[in-house]
């Protein structure tokens, strides 16, 4: 239409004026509503597939997947990620019950029972409603006001390859945890990873407690799970696996340090880019999502054409069910699908056994034609809006936890530690074992009562901690950060060692009863 001077003129046939949205999760959400929902709600799609999305699927922040068996390190891994413990963590070598745990940032810290969390509009966990009692009791929120970024973890319980169906479509990143010590694929934890199919570019796998074990027997240990896998996963690309130890505790076998360091560097670094790439993984999974509700019309009206109008209807059903492949086959030539887009056919038969055929809709070309201008003019245009929301975004948009350092320092590690709580002492405490530090010291043979970075490196390595411990210790101890250690400063590290080594949190900043006597008054925030 054209606007003139209040005059609204209407030309027969015009072309609709393409419409305009304020961000992509925005388009995303009206898109799906007046677009693609009607096609989904026709042909019944959230009976076979998935539920139906919500405002909080497209609101959400990015979400992080964390499947394993027990033992793995599923909590360890999170709590290292954090820094911090959280409300229902289990650490221990005993099988676990529980089966669903999403912890997310909340302005109340807290823990929130499953019947709750699946009546709660802001969080976008409602329709898990649909797997019933068993799930919503055993599933808890853990709710912290400081957490880097969302993320669930869960473990076998019930029905849980729907319910990790369900997750796979929603999450960011899904990580596929697997023990380096006792690597043994499952056939039920097989099963698992089949069900996230189409789902592969969100995968990446971590091999874990790699430090208890030799180089040699890593390199077995790695070559048998990339065997494993390539049964498991049919993907042309080779899954990322990322080898290490995720926990803040001593390298039992410190042979391998450079490797851990540069996997979980990368590992941080993908887990920082979710929020810059979430807006594209929405749109990439709502065309997944347009592509399979296409193919779930064909496959309706094909059956609901083919079926008599009066008699033999349960006859003709069983027909049609046990030919379900020949459906497919017709279907892919007539409307050129790929096979890769249809639904899993054994299933398909499955629910098609519970429903009744002569409710079915026969085929509307108009909601056909919705979907595919959607995905033909309307992706195209919020595609362009994706680059330019990412564009304005900060690259390092994950912080706290294990993301929050420095690229500064010898460790050059770009990330450090933070904790919840400090060492609590009056004094300057460090000076009652500051005599046996500077031994050490002055066999580093200091230069203007310094000692350079690596000089000290070689000797915080002795401690067997991880580089990101060690970044984050080094961090606090250069309190005049200039690049050295004084005899104050180095005493201060090794304080901070053996506070790590007894089991204690490193402080998040140098509280003001560590700071060097000499060095009081010159701390900064940063």
């Amino acid at each position: 239409h054209v606007s003139w001077r209040g005059t609204t003129m209407f030309r027969k046939n015009m072309k609709k004026d393409p419409e305009l949205f304020q961000n992509v999760s925005e388009g995303l959400r009206r898109l799906y509503r007046t677009k693609l929902f009607p096609l989904e709600d026709t042909y019944r799609f959230h009976d076979f597939h998935s539920p139906a999305l919500e405002d909080a699927d497209f609101d959400n922040k990015p979400m992080l997947l964390l499947v394993g068996q027990y033992s793995t390190g599923k909590t360890t891994f999170i709590r290292h990620l954090m820094e911090q413990d959280f409300p229902g963590m289990r650490i221990g070598p005993e099988p676990t019950t529980d089966s669903f745990i999403a912890v997310m940032h909340g302005e109340q810290e807290g823990v929130v029972p499953g019947n709750a969390l699946v009546v709660d509009p802001k969080k976008p966990f409602r329709k898990l409603n649909a797997f019933g009692n068993s799930l919503m009791d055993t599933a808890v929120c853990v709710q912290l006001s400081s957490l880097i970024s969302p993320s669930a973890f869960l473990s076998p319980g019930y029905d849980f390859a729907a319910v990790l169906e369900w997750f796979a479509e929603r999450v960011d990143r899904i990580i596929l945890l697997f023990d380096a010590h006792k690597l043994d694929i499952s056939d039920e934890f097989s099963e698992v990873i089949r069900a996230l199919k189409n789902h592969e570019d969100k995968m990446r796998v971590v091999l874990n407690k790699a430090d208890q074990i030799s180089t040699q027997q890593l390199m077995r240990v790695y070559g048998a799970l990339m065997w494993s896998l390539g049964k498991i996963i049919n993907t042309p690309e080779v899954v990322r696996v990322y080898i290490g130890s995720f926990w803040a505790q001593p390298l039992l076998v410190p042979d391998n340090r450079k490797l851990f360091e540069a996997e979980e560097q990368d590992l941080f670094l993908d887990i920082q880019s979710l929020p810059r790439n979430a807006a594209l993984r929405k749109l990439n999974d709502l065309i997944k999502r347009a592509r399979l509700a296409k193919v779930q019309a064909y496959i309706i009206s094909s059956l609901k054409k083919e079926m008599p109008s009066v008699f033999g209807k349960d006859s003709k059903k069983k027909e049609l069910i046990a030919n379900l492949g020949e459906i497919y086959h017709k279907i892919e030539k007539e409307h050129q699908i790929s096979p890769g887009d249809f639904p899993n056919l054994a299933k398909m038969q499955e629910l098609l056994n519970g429903q009744d055929f002569s409710k079915f809709q026969a085929l509307k070309p108009k909601l056909l034609e919705a979907v595919e201008d959607m995905l033909a003019n309307d992706i195209a245009r919020l595609m362009a809006m994706v680059r330019q929301e990412e564009a304005t975004m900060p690259s390092q948009s994950v912080k706290g936890g294990a993301f929050e350092g420095t690229m500064t320092g010898p460790f050059g590690h770009g990330y450090g530690e933070g904790a919840s709580e400090g060492i609590d002492e009056m004094e300057w405490v460090v000076g009652r074992d500051k005599p046996s530090y500077d031994e050490i010291f002055y066999t580093l043979s200091p230069i203007n009562g310094k000692v350079s970075g690596n000089a000290v490196k070689k000797e915080m390595l002795k401690s067997k901690l991880p580089n990101t411990v060690l970044g984050k210790i080094w961090k606090l101890a250069d309190v005049d950060h200039d690049g050295y250690l004084d005899d104050e400063e180095f005493a201060l590290a090794n304080h901070l060692i053996k506070v790590k080594l007894e089991g204690h949190e490193l402080p998040p900043t140098l509280p003001d009863h560590l700071v060097p006597p000499s060095k009081r008054g010159m701390v900064s925030e940063d």
